[in-house]
């Protein structure tokens, strides 16, 4: 690729946030990615939610922060995140010395964007002496502004590492906040925040959908309202419902979480039967329209020219990996 070119390319980027370039529609993508890794030294992540030909193809697939520390592990040059910014983000700040790309810059996520860190500071300032504990999908810049990290398998046990007699914040999500005051007994202060998918499943629906197939299993994230969470027969994290359909005896499930997980319920289960949970309305708003922004024509052009490139300032990094760490260690000690 020419001098020229590259300027071209890099200019295309700033105003898309990906990298507009023609690709010859008879080329064999899936082809040319695996040639890629190997004369890069590439890995590929792919988030649960992105579409499955992406899934297919990834070295490894599953929750962010667990495919953040995968990647940490191996010896790859390049990490190929197939996923939303913060996730990217996260990659970076445990791999700083690897180059992290992101096929889409403009692959947001709507419960990380709603915790402005600008505010959220402010908010802080207001309950000076509480530990501040934030879901693990909020931006860098948040962790940095955050005293403990958690996920949504080891929230509860975050949460209850923490004296007491000591208050709490936790940011971003409201609904998992919600859902953590009612398995830890703790009075939270909670930002108001949400993720736009796990908001929109229709309750009315779902009774409907549990009448029609009285022997299926209703399995919701966290992430959801409490009047969804009230109705599950299991509540866990993406890769925790996964592991759910795989164990459990019920061949047919209903499924409350954004529906790209289905094709990982489905390669592992493919004797059972899984339906996405339906939205209040008639679109696809079960499906995360940040994640989708991530195609196979991206994701090779992402590797054959090495853009868009997540870049972080090393104080962000040196200040938002400690509240990663803490989280770590506190479940390392619960064997978690």
């Amino acid at each position: 690729m020419s001098m020229q070119d590259i300027a071209v390319a890099e200019k295309t980027l700033n105003k898309k946030g990906f990298l507009d370039l023609e690709v010859d529609p008879t080329l064999d993508l899936e082809k040319e990615i695996q040639k890629l890794k190997k004369e890069k030294n590439a890995i590929i992540l792919a988030h649960y939610y992105q579409e499955s030909e992406i899934q297919d193809i990834a070295d490894y697939i599953g929750d962010s922060l667990g495919l953040s520390q995968k990647a940490a592990s191996t010896d790859a040059d390049i990490i190929v995140f197939a996923g939303v910014h913060f996730m990217a983000e996260t990659a970076k700040m445990l791999s700083p010395q690897k180059k992290v790309l992101l096929p889409d810059l403009k692959a947001g996520c709507s419960l990380a964007d709603s915790c402005p860190p600008p505010l959220f500071r402010k908010f802080k300032e207001k309950y000076p002496d509480h530990v501040v504990v934030s879901y693990i999908n909020c931006t860098a810049e948040l962790k940095t502004l955050t005293d403990i990290c958690c996920t949504s398998t080891n929230a509860v046990h975050i949460i209850e590492s923490i004296p007491k007699d000591k208050g709490i914040i936790f940011a971003p999500d409201r609904n998992l906040g919600k859902y953590l005051i009612k398995k830890t007994g703790r009075d939270l202060v909670l930002w108001d925040g949400a993720c736009m998918v796990h908001e929109i499943f229709s309750h009315e629906k779902i009774t409907k959908l549990m009448v029609r197939h009285p022997n299926a299993k209703f399995i919701a994230h966290p992430e959801c309202e409490d009047h969804i969470l009230e109705k599950a027969d299991f509540i866990g994290s993406t890769t925790g419902l996964l592991n759910f359909t795989k164990d459990d005896d019920a061949t047919e499930f209903i499924v409350a979480t954004e529906s790209g997980i289905i094709h990982q319920m489905e390669k592992a289960s493919p004797h059972k039967t899984f339906i996405p949970a339906p939205p209040e309305n008639t679109c696809a708003c079960n499906e995360c329209p940040h994640m989708r922004l991530n195609t196979m024509e991206k994701l090779y052009l992402c590797m054959k020219h090495e853009l868009p490139e997540i870049i972080l300032p090393q104080r962000i990094i040196d200040e938002g990996v400690p509240s990663i760490d803490r989280m770590l260690e506190i479940s390392a000690k619960a064997g978690l």
